[in-house]
């Protein structure tokens, strides 16, 4: 699976999940893109630098989401 096509696969999924939440587990992404760990690693990982999704952690839990969504990045002024 290329860039573009992972991209669109997460962006779309992520998008039809967001009424119900913001931010999902890497499992979750992984699952969406239906690839292997360490390739849909290396693709969410260049989806962060590209600032099409967000890394969150706190401290024990990690988790990505679409750049902007959720309340967290409304209440830290992140628009």
């Amino acid at each position: 699976m290329d860039y573009e096509e992972a991209k669109a696969k997460i962006v779309a999924g992520l998008e039809k999940k967001s009424k119900s939440k913001t931010k999902f587990y890497f499992n979750d992404l992984a699952k969406i893109l239906e690839t292997k760990p360490r390739d849909a690693k290396k693709l969410i990982n260049r989806m962060v630098q590209e600032e099409v999704l967000e890394y969150w952690s706190s401290g024990s839990t990690s988790l990505y989401g679409l750049k902007g969504a959720g309340k967290q990045a409304h209440a830290e002024h992140e628009d």
